[in-house]
């Protein structure tokens, strides 16, 4: 008869189709079950942390449930660090774990309920009886609150018989929230008079609005306004029409356009929580620009925010769509009055910087313009994560994954690839990594090439330093040996786990690049560019945070 772990395994199987993650105690039933079934497809990780990563990749990248597994104590407590920037980041996803018995812990066990709860996800321990319907529980809770979910196999419960696998009814998750009472139907009229009346009109767009596919619906408002767009570092790509965007807002913005956009008299913001770096630590628009923000949570999440709209991004934006139409707006015409190609466009560097090592501007640029056109980045955290989101244009938001951005995190870029390489199988996957974070996670870079072969490649910024806390505290004055590495050759790493690997010193050296490119992806090994960059060049955010905290 089939056990507890079949049942599990089997309805899971209904609602996604890979599962990352290390093989223990306390999941080899459930992983036995999986593959003897065919249901998800299982991709070995060589971290718990990874396995987490990995499925949260997934979904950034595809949209898709997917889940992870670990076993119980030290195999589950791997993936704190990954759960919580999972639930930071509203990431579904299912961590299926095994936990103590039912008797009671033994030696080795934690409670791992009330560690997942001090992170924010919630756990579904499953029984002999109830093993097929919490599963589907679990699963409607990460769906409905966009959360990590775990579910429990208590070590005793694993392979007891449960009879016949039920069927489970599908997950109802709630639908999009229509401002449909008179007072959000009043405030969506007054927003798209607002915009009608506007000399300088400005839509800005983040991660929610492609959640909500509100794609379409924010092109057609910003034609019927004639109003420039921007985006978050999350939201990049999300307007059809890249003609008059002015590229992403705060840090990684050029300059040029940030004077655009402190310019604008009506900004209209969709599906962004304009936190302190979007905002320019409080900077991005004039004390004239009227704000309005549209989003689903409670309230405003600015102080500068003027109005606010609760709805969906895409619901609300056809809405004003058409109140546009009804009044007979005409577009304003500031967007054909400038040129945002050249406001967007950033610096290309010197070749080599005073000291003699990489510019990093210059690779970043060079890098850009001959990755591939259909390519995923995927971005580890660190000082480095300025130049990909300045120089690497992706075409919509689901192709710049950002794992650990949320939680302020660094190490989870190395298996972010093989969830962003199966989510995206046809695409080239583009990591772009520290020698920190890079070393942190290299557990994983094995999984990375494995995974992702010829579709795959990283660039690491290798500086010999946390650059970060150097261009902040080393520069207050602290002592910078803890905040140095030795450096370490990724060329060689890569070189020993399956990858090609190449040191980069000049920008010569990245033909290298153009050569890989060009070749079939199923012709090339996975590629890892150990960029030797000079540390005496800040990224332009990284100025901002040394000014707010100097």
């Amino acid at each position: 008869m089939p056990s507890v772990s079949a049942h599990v395994a089997a309805t899971l199987a209904r609602h996604i189709d890979h599962v990352f993650g290390v093989m223990g105690n306390g999941n080899a039933y459930f992983l036995d079950a999986l593959e003897r079934q065919r249901g998800g497809e299982y991709c070995a990780m060589r971290h718990e942390a990874g396995a987490v990563v990995a499925a949260d990749a997934y979904f950034r990248a595809s949209g898709r449930l997917a889940a992870a597994t670990a076993t119980y104590g030290a195999g589950f407590t791997n993936t704190l660090t990954a759960l919580a920037e999972a639930v930071q980041a509203h990431i579904p996803l299912i961590l299926v774990v095994g936990d103590e018995p039912t008797s009671g812990p033994r030696p080795w066990d934690v409670d791992q309920i009330a560690l997942a709860a001090a992170v924010g996800a919630r756990t579904y321990t499953v029984g002999r009886a109830d093993a097929a319907a919490t599963t589907a529980i679990a699963v409607e809770h990460a769906l409905t609150y966009r959360v990590p979910t775990v579910i429990a196999i208590p070590y005793d419960v694993a392979t007891r018989d449960a009879g016949p696998v039920p069927e489970a009814p599908e997950p109802v998750v709630p639908a999009a929230q229509a401002p449909v009472d008179p007072f959000s139907r009043a405030g969506i009229e007054a927003a798209a008079d607002a915009l009608a009346a506007a000399e300088r009109p400005l839509l800005l767009a983040g991660r929610g609005a492609w959640i909500s596919g509100a794609g379409r619906a924010l092109g057609a408002l910003a034609d019927a306004t004639g109003a420039l767009t921007a985006s978050t570092a999350l939201g990049r790509g999300v307007f059809p029409d890249d003609r008059f965007d002015l590229g992403v807002t705060g840090g990684f913005g050029a300059e040029g356009a940030m004077e655009l956009i402190r310019s604008a008299d009506v900004a209209v913001v969709f599906g962004a929580s304009l936190n302190q770096f979007t905002m320019r630590f409080g900077e991005l628009f004039a004390p004239g620009t009227r704000i309005i923000q549209v989003d689903t949570r409670p309230a405003a999440t600015h102080p500068h925010v003027g109005s606010y709209l609760r709805g969906d991004a895409r619901l609300v934006a056809e809405a004003m769509a058409e109140r546009l139409t009804e009044t007979g707006a005409s577009p304003s015409g500031w967007r054909e009055s400038v040129d945002p190609a050249a406001h967007r466009a950033h610096p290309r560097g010197d070749g080599l910087a005073a000291d003699g090592r990489l510019d990093p501007r210059t690779a970043a640029a060079r890098i850009g313009e001959l990755l591939p056109e259909d390519r995923v980045v995927v971005s580890d955290g660190g000082h480095f994560i300025g130049w990909a989101n300045m120089y690497w244009p992706v075409a919509s938001p689901d192709r710049m994954i950002m794992v650990g951005t949320a939680y302020q995190s660094i190490g989870l870029g190395w298996p972010s690839v093989p969830g962003a390489a199966l989510a995206h199988p046809e695409s080239t996957i583009v990591l772009t990594t520290g020698d920190g974070g890079g070393l942190m996670a290299l557990a994983d870079l094995e999984s990375a090439v494995r995974v992702a072969r010829g579709r795959g490649m990283a660039v690491v910024w290798n500086d010999a330093a946390y650059g970060a806390e150097v261009n902040l505290y080393g520069l207050k004055g602290l002592a910078q040996g803890p905040m140095r590495i030795p450096e370490v050759d990724f060329a060689a790493l890569g070189r020993a786990v399956g990858a090609e690997g190449v040191v980069i010193r000049t920008p010569e050296d990245l033909d290298v690049l153009a050569e890989w490119t060009a070749r079939p992806a199923d012709e090339r090994p996975f590629l890892v560019l150990d960029l030797r960059i000079s540390g005496d060049v800040i990224a332009p955010y990284q100025h901002e945070i040394i000014r707010v905290n100097s």
